[in-house]
């Protein structure tokens, strides 16, 4: 007599948003509410990118905090579900959506606005969307970092728990500090 296996249920459907979150701001919180409003009850995975980096001007804050931030903010907002994973950058962009897969649970589709993402996740086979990008000149990382080092300016371009929490931590101290000596180029945006 053999035994028959219960059949497997089908892979349950995720969204993989990858970000350096440097910090979490309200941009970010607007695209990761349009990505669960598009798709109510699939889970999303939130990626910290280049989570092996902090306290430098590019990448001010540890994955740790990161993930505090947008814990936070997604708390604040009721939103969810959300699954948040550090992410450590391999410097290899041919096999980055690989070790995305070696790392993360299944994933469906990636949601990104970077053309070279669009291509990698694309070439893999994935389904990928751009979800809206909000006042995406306001909520640019390098000027909310500015912001920071000022200490003029932040707190309306970040959730109030954000806000909170990076008073909590001195951020703009630390902003301050990393600042360049002379003006840093635009961020190029990379995976």
């Amino acid at each position: 007599m053999s035994k028959t296996s219960p059949p497997s249920e089908p892979p349950r459907p995720r969204g993989l948003l990858v970000g350096r979150f440097q910090p979490f701001h309200l941009g970010h919180l607007a695209v990761v509410r349009e990505i669960l409003r598009r798709r109510p009850g699939v889970p999303l995975i939130l990626g910290i990118g280049t989570a092996e980096e902090s306290f430098t001007w590019k990448n001010p804050f540890t994955a740790g905090e990161r993930f505090e931030m947008i814990d936070r903010a997604l708390h604040e907002a009721a939103l969810g579900p959300a699954l948040v994973v550090p992410l450590a950058d391999i410097q290899r962009h041919a096999q980055w959506v690989a070790y995305l897969k070696s790392m993360l649970p299944q994933f469906d589709r990636a949601y990104t606005n970077n053309p070279l993402t669009r291509l990698l996740f694309e070439r893999a086979g994935y389904s990928v969307e751009s979800p809206r990008l909000v006042q995406r000149r306001r909520f640019e990382g390098s000027h909310l970092r500015a912001c920071l080092a000022d200490d003029r300016g932040w707190r309306p371009l970040v959730p109030p728990a954000v806000a909170e929490y990076l008073s909590e931590i001195g951020a703009p101290a630390r902003l301050a500090l990393l600042r360049p000596k002379r003006p840093v180029p635009p961020e190029e945006h990379t995976p």
